[in-house]
């Protein structure tokens, strides 16, 4: 018996041995793996001067968070001598921003002098806007057509006080206003107001004559106008490209006009002829009654005669008599008529 608890003492230092070098192969495969997920990334850090700790690693990852983008980033801006946490990248990714072109954006804003925080940058990549394209049209002013040849429309069409029509093109040379992105309008209003001053100063114009001597006089009253307020864009400069002669819209109005009018006067007139031929149906059908009325009337005299004749009121001679003048009026009436002649 003491022999048997002899050979098992002298086996527990084995197992106990065998147990921990499980247990380091285990800890030296989990340091393999994070050496092989993170060690890259963590020396590259650490020898730009961005330095990210392992458990930070670990954290985004466990965060959902890319690590690879948030070192990049990281990296490039202390490269370009900004100082932006780990964290304020972190936060800005978890927001669904896009941190690179944030960086970027911050970059090229330092070397051109514009002053815009890190807080103003994430923002304006939150609210949709592309503020690397900002910052790089705030540098370099871009040209906008007018109006927009994507929406169907060639030129923007207006109307001197001579009736004649005029087609005009512009292009409008912006600048970004980084103050104003937040909630600024965009090219659409620029292209919009810029259209309407447009229209406006060639309708104000007395002939089509003196807006093709003098196209800039467009540019300037148009400018003049402060079209970029409450837009995120500072306008430079606003040229005619093109301006040709249309139609003459006064005539051809004047013309549709006069056709509207005859339509009209006929359409009177008809109305007139209509109510004179219902008068005259009318008149004929009150002709035609009064006689009917006549006939009635005279019909009742050969009755009051006889009723006369009953009652004594009237003799024979006296019936005579009116016989003789009835008879003498109707030759008399025949001797006035004149005589038709033969054909």
């Amino acid at each position: 018996m003491a022999l048997e608890n002899l050979f098992v003492l002298l086996q527990l230092p084995k197992a106990v041995s065998g147990v921990g070098l499980i247990i380091i192969l285990i800890f030296i495969f989990i340091f393999g793996l994070i050496v092989l997920a993170y060690g890259r990334m963590w020396l590259q850090a650490r020898l730009s001067g961005a330095p990210v700790s392992v458990g930070e690693l670990i954290g985004m990852t466990l965060r959902k968070v890319d690590a690879r983008t948030i070192v990049q980033s990281r990296i490039t801006a202390v490269q370009a001598g900004l100082e932006i946490s780990r964290r304020d990248l972190e936060s800005h990714y978890l927001a669904g921003g896009r941190v690179p072109n944030v960086v970027r954006a911050l970059i090229a804003a330092d070397r051109a002098n514009i002053n815009i925080s890190f807080k103003v940058a994430t923002a304006i990549d939150l609210a949709g806007r592309d503020i690397l394209d900002a910052v790089q049209t705030s540098v370099n002013p871009k040209v906008i057509d007018c109006p927009d040849p994507s929406k169907g429309r060639e030129t923007v069409d207006a109307v001197a006080q001579d009736g004649i029509q005029l087609k005009a093109k512009a292009r409008v040379t912006v600048r970004t206003n980084i103050q104003r992105l937040i909630g600024g309008a965009t090219e659409p209003t620029i292209i919009a107001r810029v259209g309407e001053g447009i229209v406006t100063t060639i309708g104000s114009s007395i002939t089509h004559k003196s807006v093709l001597e003098n196209p800039d006089n467009i540019s300037k009253q148009v400018l003049a106008k402060s079209l970029d307020s409450g837009t995120a864009f500072e306008i430079l400069s606003i040229d005619i490209a093109d301006i040709d002669v249309g139609d003459n819209i006064g005539a051809k109005l004047q013309a549709d006009q006069a056709k509207a009018d005859l339509v009209r006067a006929q359409a009177e007139a008809e109305k007139r002829r209509a109510m004179a031929v219902a008068r005259e149906q009318e008149m004929k059908a009150l002709v035609q009654e009064n006689r009917a009325k006549v006939v009635l009337a005279e019909a009742e005299v050969p009755l009051a005669m006889a009723e006369a004749f009953k009652k004594g009121n009237l003799g024979i001679m006296d019936y005579y008599k009116m016989k003789n003048i009835v008879a003498d009026t109707s030759m008399r009436e025949n001797i006035a008529k004149p005589q038709k002649k033969d054909e």
